[in-house]
């Protein structure tokens, strides 16, 4: 039997989350349970709860997926 191989928690990270990535995955959690997986829902949601792009401006459905782009290059 192959051995079993090792897998180092948070393995992937190339740092720890700043309070921004936190706030943002915690309300991206909150909104996928409560709200909805579409993205103008998505968008709506944290516009409705005003986490704001790192910039501080309202999200857009565009901007959304250029942050999600950029956090998981």
């Amino acid at each position: 039997m192959p051995p079993t191989p090792y897998l180092e928690i948070h393995q992937s990270r190339t740092h720890e989350p700043t309070p921004y990535e936190i706030r943002l995955a915690r309300t991206l959690e909150e909104i996928f349970t409560h709200v909805g997986h579409e993205l103008p829902d998505v968008v709506a949601g944290l516009n409705d709860r005003q986490v704001r792009t790192p910039d501080g401006e309202p999200w857009t459905e565009r901007s959304f997926r250029d942050e999600m782009h950029r956090l998981g290059a």
